[in-house]
């Protein structure tokens, strides 16, 4: 019988071989996509996260455990979608235009994934246009900035403007985050959550998607 706790186990060790042959294990044995995806690489993930938060493991640990969740997702993509197994949601995210740091970006964004949402990355270097056409596109609710230089702070507020002018202000939540940001900068340029790490910002995603 596949163990989703020894999946979850390796996952949380980034042992991205081990996770993809029992992802592929609990699938032969006709284990529900639902099922192994929370409680086998989900509920890893979960437990990096907390780590994360409380500095028990840090960045290359997280990478590392992303990329064994990858490869299990490589396996169980196609049979969620088949089961009708839908994200909790979809979230666009990006480095903002002018920045080209991605780490942190990254980390968010395999953090959200991690949660069961959709994610959309843009990459760096991400005008409000592209940020808010991209939202549109995917029918997403949450926009996700991040920027690691004081300088293109400015450009979340751009985006706060954008948003509001192609009129999808109401349906979409946006997020910003990064080294320079703060809470009180979040409020000042009218966006909506500030998290200080990535995995505030997975657990805020799931909570403004949810409501």
């Amino acid at each position: 019988m596949a163990d989703l706790q020894a999946l979850s186990e390796f996952l949380q060790k980034g042992k991205a071989k081990e996770v993809r042959e029992l992802t592929q294990q609990a699938i032969d044995e006709g284990l529900s996509p639902k099922d192994i995806l929370e409680n086998g690489l989900m509920a890893g993930m979960d437990v990096i996260g907390t780590k994360f938060k409380n500095n028990e493991v840090f960045v290359p640990e997280v990478l590392i455990a992303a990329r064994a969740m990858n490869a299990g997702m490589e396996a169980l993509k196609p049979l969620l979608a088949d089961a009708g197994v839908k994200a909790k949601g979809t979230v666009v995210i990006g480095t903002v235009k002018g920045d080209l740091h991605d780490i942190g970006k990254n980390l968010v964004s395999m953090m959200m994934e991690g949660k069961g949402l959709q994610v959309i990355d843009l990459g760096t270097d991400v005008s409000p246009e592209k940020f808010v056409a991209a939202a549109q596109e995917h029918n997403a609710q949450i926009i996700a900035c991040s920027a690691l230089l004081t300088t293109t702070m400015k450009e979340m507020e751009r985006v706060v403007k954008q948003v509001s002018e192609a009129g999808i202000r109401d349906q979409v939540k946006i997020m910003v985050g990064g080294a320079p940001v703060t809470d009180s900068f979040c409020k000042s340029i009218g966006a909506d959550r500030y998290t200080p790490d990535a995995a505030s910002a997975s657990e805020a995603a799931v909570e403004l998607c949810g409501a």
